[in-house]
């Protein structure tokens, strides 16, 4: 059994992503605006079963109670975060398995971005649900902890299979791109990928899901040699214009 993952825009640059297990079990990550994802779930069949959240911030959440309201899905979310979620009808801890249907999804602690972020790690399917950890070419600004929080949380998906697909909470990649190339500006395969975002952006086209294989050649956050580094370049993009 497996699941599939589809990106829906919301609000300017945000996406949730629509999930259908093999078994025709429905899941929606990330709602930050309930038009864009109650229109995907009606055109896929209208059914929805669960919502799944990384964190707490408004983009990611304010779509959560229209969607339940439409749909009366449950919603599961950080045991950590409850306090601030919407009203969760399974919290999650670090370690749990959350399952879509037939599909099982790691449960992964990654502070840095937030203090309760967790992330989803399908791995059978290998989708790596990412909200604001990682990034296509990018990471997260650390809003609640530190750069060297975010460091650590994104080494243990470093190790993920390279054909993972990151799914990530935002459309950045084409700015990410413009900052990565300052820190590595010969680096083949970061010229090659900055191209083809450039050529996808200009045709309307995202630039997400990417691969844990595509990041690990490109993304200067993922390549960074210790954490120290790694703060460096996030203090770096904290400024780049």
């Amino acid at each position: 059994m497996s699941v599939t993952a589809t990106a829906i825009p919301n609000l300017r640059d945000n996406y949730a992503w629509l999930l259908r297990d093999s078994d025709g079990t429905v899941g929606l990550c990330d709602p930050g605006e309930a038009a864009p994802c109650i229109a995907a779930i009606e055109a896929a069949g209208g059914r929805l079963d669960w919502i799944i959240l990384t964190h707490h911030h408004g983009d990611h959440v304010d779509g959560v109670d229209e969607v339940r309201a439409r749909f009366g899905c449950q919603v599961a979310g950080a045991l950590a975060d409850r306090h601030r979620l919407p009203e969760l009808d399974l919290a999650l801890r670090p370690g749990d398995t959350f399952m879509l249907g037939s599909s099982g999804a790691e449960v992964i602690d990654a502070p840095g971005h937030t203090h309760g972020h967790i992330v989803f790690n399908f791995t059978e399917a290998h989708i790596l649900l990412a909200g604001d950890v990682l990034f296509s070419l990018g990471c997260g600004r650390p809003s609640e902890g530190t750069a060297e929080e975010l460091y650590h949380s994104i080494q243990p998906l470093k190790i993920l299979p390279d054909d993972t697909l990151i799914c990530c909470g935002h459309e950045y990649t084409a700015d990410n791109a413009r900052f990565c190339l300052t820190i590595e500006p010969e680096n083949p395969d970061l010229i090659a990928r900055a191209a083809e975002v450039k050529e996808q952006r200009a045709a309307g086209q995202p630039t997400v899901p990417t691969t844990l294989g595509e990041e690990m050649k490109a993304n200067v956050f993922l390549r960074a040699r210790d954490a120290v580094t790694f703060a460096e370049y996030r203090t770096a993009k904290n400024n780049f214009r």
